[in-house]
């Protein structure tokens, strides 16, 4: 297993980790299997989607702040209770198939790292599975 830290920047942000997780990969050594992408975190997520332009990223950002307003009656103490329903909108979880030692992703799709309650330095853990 492998544990990464990501650095965000701002309250939300949506971070391509594609390349990141693409170079543990290799770092591994995996040629054919799976990796599990996990996020401890209950304000944050993972989510594959379009990674080719960036206008998606705030798509979704949009639609998610539309589906989960700021201004509703949350009970949680913290103030962040739309960050806490983002994250189980996104999950916390991805898993990837890996042959010839690639990510078996489509030609459009990316591995992106979801921030609803930033900034904050965030852990990620990458566990092979074969």
């Amino acid at each position: 297993m492998k544990m990464l830290e990501i650095e965000t920047r701002s309250r939300e942000e949506l971070i391509d980790i594609t390349q990141l997780v693409a170079r543990e990969v290799k770092a591994l050594g995996i040629k054919e299997g799976g990796i599990i992408v996990f996020v401890p975190h209950t304000t944050a997520g993972l989510t594959i989607n379009e990674n080719a332009d960036p206008s998606v990223k705030r798509d979704i950002l949009l639609a998610l702040c539309h589906m989960v307003p700021d201004d509703l009656p949350y009970a949680h103490s913290e103030g962040n209770s739309p960050a806490h329903v983002k994250a189980s909108l996104c999950g916390s979880c991805l898993y990837i198939i890996i042959k010839d030692g690639n990510l078996c992703l489509g030609t459009w799709q990316g591995i992106t790292f979801c921030e609803f309650d930033g900034p904050r330095r965030r852990r990620l853990f990458l566990s092979p599975l074969k």
